[in-house]
């Protein structure tokens, strides 16, 4: 089977209700699985970027798994991205390191879904808001799959949703993604 990668770009998995049950689970469904969490890893942002492209290299497909932030990725993923997607490596003339690989979004969100559509309060459907990653894909020649994500994925005790609801939901969500790879694995 296909080596995967996931890169966990949770800020504090500590902390996380749904992200965390995702990468428990999936490391229990998938055992060419590698799991880079970088907030334990980079918890001072001071990312080791020949570490980072090593394992990209010996992956054959790579995930982002990530909770949805203000539209985009966490911070720390986000330095992930500019400071291990370099030139000549990611892109560029030399830059084809990940050509052919791909690449799989997974993502929490914590609006409904109905706030992601035009006349919702965040107007914009998810695909539309992913295209920046999308692009990314097509820049460093990976290829870009459909991605996997999950609507009311966020836990406010005695405010909004329960913690058993939200990580029912995590493993629903684990289920589609781990169906996804296997598609592209076997």
């Amino acid at each position: 089977m296909s080596k995967v990668l996931v890169i966990s770009g949770h800020p504090d998995l500590s902390h996380s209700y749904t992200n965390r049950v995702i990468l428990a689970e999936l490391e229990q469904a998938i055992d060419t699985i590698t799991v880079r969490r970088l907030d334990e890893r980079y918890p001072d942002f001071r990312i080791d970027v020949a570490a980072e492209q090593q394992a990209l290299l010996d992956a054959d497909v790579v995930v982002l798994q990530f909770p949805f932030y203000w539209y985009s990725v966490p911070a720390l993923l986000k330095k992930w991205i500019d400071e291990v997607l370099t030139f000549n490596f990611a892109y560029g003339p030399e830059g084809d390191k990940l050509k052919g690989k791909p690449l799989l979004l997974s993502l929490t969100i914590g609006g409904p879904k109905e706030a992601y559509t035009p006349l919702g309060y965040n107007h914009f459907p998810i695909a539309e808001l992913l295209k920046p990653l999308e692009q990314l894909a097509y820049l460093t020649g990976m290829v870009y799959q459909p991605p996997v994500w999950s609507h009311g994925m966020v836990y406010i005790p005695g405010v909004y949703n329960t913690q058993e609801l939200v990580e029912r939901r995590a493993r629903e969500h684990t289920g589609r993604l781990v169906a996804a790879l296997q598609g592209l694995t076997s």
